[in-house]
């Protein structure tokens, strides 16, 4: 990241956090119950002061908590929110997969008693796992300035799911196989004539093309993923092998993936072959989605670690890791990579619909098995 935008960065973040001070100074005590009333009618708690979340979680000393970020990250995370916290004790897990969210979903479902007190909430399976998420109405407690966070994070109808990061989605090819002019511009130019017969790589787990369905509409996906399969694209799954295998030179050109993901790559290629490409609309998805467990022993301590991964200390710890911080706090990296540029975003009003579009491209690819 370059100087000034690290400085912009800095600035932002001040401006955000002194800002949250102001606004819990300036909130009146009336607000504050008006506040509170609204989240009991809703069947949710309030609670009234920071402070008074800083106190109860003294008195818990603990936090277990799962996390969709790499393990580095998640370390880095728990090391920084201890300094701020010494009175709590942290244990993490990472928590990521298809098969895991399954499993965990049949522990939820079966009543088994559940350890963590932070959870990951799949977008595969949001509306079965927010309903075990402790209703505290972390949404208003943001917006009456008791928590430090963007109310964008946190979802306005499960007033308790949060989203810490944002995941966007580039193209990535290797200069040396393919030159820069002839790199697609536009989604519609991997439909180019040139670009026919194992030109190109497609994701089988079309997550990017979903993301392209808020702006562009169902149709207009549907109907390109139809075309897609018709250039007859090299199919595989998952962003680990694809990114590599370009990386190696087995393959040219990857059509959507995991910014993240592809920038990961780049910092382990000695011979800077990898390029990552961000072309509009740029697909934007809501990711690390966490909630408070409706059982959790220690849920106060887990209202400080949800507020702290919208800070400053945890945003920077997230981007150097893998730049995915979120859209919806000023001068991120995201917000800096995608400022000007036309988005197609997967956000709380349509974030239950993503594995709904995610099927819908998968059928009109057709089926396609990934090759070895």
């Amino acid at each position: 990241m370059s100087t000034v935008v690290r400085a912009g960065l800095l600035i932002s973040f001040v401006w955000f956090v002194t800002s949250s001070a102001s606004a819990i100074g300036a909130v009146s005590t009336a607000k504050l119950e008006e506040a509170k009333k609204a989240a009991a009618a809703r069947g949710y708690v309030f609670v009234g002061s920071h402070d008074e979340i800083v106190a109860k979680a003294k008195t818990e000393r603990r936090l277990r908590a799962l996390s969709g970020f790499e393990q580095s990250a998640f370390n880095q995370l728990a090391k920084v929110f201890t300094q701020k916290y010494p009175f709590l004790e942290v244990q993490l897990e990472e928590f990521e997969g298809s098969e895991p969210a399954q499993r965990f979903l049949l522990e939820l479902k079966s009543g088994k008693p559940i350890e963590w007190d932070i959870i990951h909430v799949p977008p595969d399976y949001y509306n079965d796992y927010a309903q075990y998420a402790k209703k505290m109405d972390i949404r208003g407690m943001a917006e009456a300035g008791v928590l430090s966070m963007p109310p964008l994070m946190i979802d306005p109808n499960n007033r308790n799911i949060v989203a810490p990061s944002s995941t966007i989605m580039s193209i990535a090819y290797n200069r040396t196989m393919i030159a820069a002019e002839k790199v697609p511009d536009r989604w519609e130019d991997f439909l180019r004539p040139d670009l026919k017969g194992r030109k190109f790589v497609v994701d089988i787990r079309p997550r990017g093309m979903a993301a392209l369905v808020p702006r562009m509409g169902e149709e207009y996906v549907r109907d390109y993923a139809r075309k897609l399969k018709e250039q007859e694209p090299i199919w595989v799954r998952g962003d680990s092998r694809a990114i590599n295998a370009i990386k190696a030179g087995e393959y040219s050109l990857h059509q959507l993936i995991n910014y993240h993901s592809c920038i990961r790559a780049t910092k382990k290629d000695p011979a800077k072959s990898l390029v990552c490409k961000i072309i509009e609309p740029v697909p934007v998805r809501l990711s690390e989605t966490l909630g408070i467990l409706e059982t959790a022993r220690y849920p106060y301590a887990a209202l400080l670690w949800l507020e702290f991964q919208a800070s400053p200390e945890a945003q920077k710890i997230i981007e150097d890791a893998e730049p995915r911080s979120s859209l919806y706090v000023p001068g991120s990296v995201i917000a800096e990579l995608t400022k000007g540029k036309q988005l197609s975003v997967i956000d709380w009003k349509t974030f239950h619909k993503s594995p709904e579009w995610i099927k819908m491209a998968y059928e009109a690819f057709g089926f396609p098995k990934a090759q070895d």
